[in-house]
């Protein structure tokens, strides 16, 4: 680094040389009093120095939302989002799940947490186009035993849940073999508040918070609820043993989605958006 490049006074340039700092990530790496103490400068030339080597290392541009949103082919990652296989779902998503921060998926006994789950670890072995990431996924399971057997149901009937994606493509997709299965305990746990969920249109069901404190929370980018309707679209013997009760998938936050839901049931092939 050539320290002399920068509108720095002369003095603290020697001062720089004589401590042997060579370049601005080695600077930035020390903390204003060890700066103090490896340069003998004063706590103003300090925060002087510090200020700019930071305005050296971003060269003066600052990105805002506005900017990475509008230039999307430049921060790819920022706006590629996982399909959740049913386009209802991903409409009220605005796309899918997105890949940047922690979504919380809560809700009640039976509302459909796992199928959901289990659905997106085969979304993501989709390739890109058809809204997979082409990679695998480790799924935590913290249940008692494992859902191998609806795994595998779901698996065998990819064709009927995915009639966009042409069916050579899902033959020579070995979705068993990129599933990687952990065991933990179970710690979440759950509150229920029968005051229903504010400013929504869905005040007959109960809001079932997460119970994991405050510092979770702060952690995540959106949360999502799910809750099981008591009416029934339909009594469909050949239906999956998990039933079609109706199902409603509500986005409690989110920076870029309103507060809004959706229905959805969850069938022998998969979870499948209501209309």
């Amino acid at each position: 680094m050539d320290w002399d490049q920068l509108e720095l006074n002369p003095k603290v340039i020697t001062a720089i040389k004589k401590a042997k700092l060579k370049s601005i990530k080695e600077v930035l790496h020390l903390s204003g009093p060890d700066l103090q103490r490896l340069t003998k400068l004063s706590s103003i030339d300090v925060q002087h120095l510090l200020k700019t080597v930071s305005l050296a290392l971003r060269n003066n541009c600052v990105l805002t939302a506005l900017h990475i949103y509008q230039q999307k082919e430049e921060f790819p990652t920022q706006h590629k989002k996982l399909s959740f296989g049913c386009s209802v779902l991903n409409r009220l998503l605005r796309g899918g799940l997105p890949l940047v921060g922690i979504t919380e998926l809560a809700g009640q006994s039976s509302a459909g947490k796992t199928q959901i789950g289990l659905q997106l670890s085969l979304c993501v072995q989709y390739p890109y186009e058809y809204g997979g990431l082409e990679s695998g996924v480790i799924y935590i399971c913290t249940e008692d035993v494992f859902p191998d057997k609806r795994l595998q149901q779901l698996i065998a009937l990819q064709h009927e849940l995915r009639t966009d994606v042409p069916g050579e493509i899902i033959k020579k997709i070995k979705f068993g073999n990129s599933i990687f299965i952990e065991h933990a305990a179970d710690i979440i746990t759950y509150t229920v508040d029968e005051r229903g969920l504010a400013g929504t249109n869905m005040d007959v069901l109960e809001r079932v918070s997460p119970a994991l404190g405050i510092t979770w929370s702060n952690q995540l980018l959106m949360r999502l609820m799910v809750s099981r309707s008591s009416c029934e679209f339909s009594r469909d013997t050949d239906a999956s043993a998990t039933g079609t009760v109706v199902r409603t998938l509500s986005v409690i936050f989110a920076p870029h989605l309103p507060q809004s839901y959706c229905h959805y049931m969850v069938n022998a092939e998969g979870v499948k958006g209501a209309e």
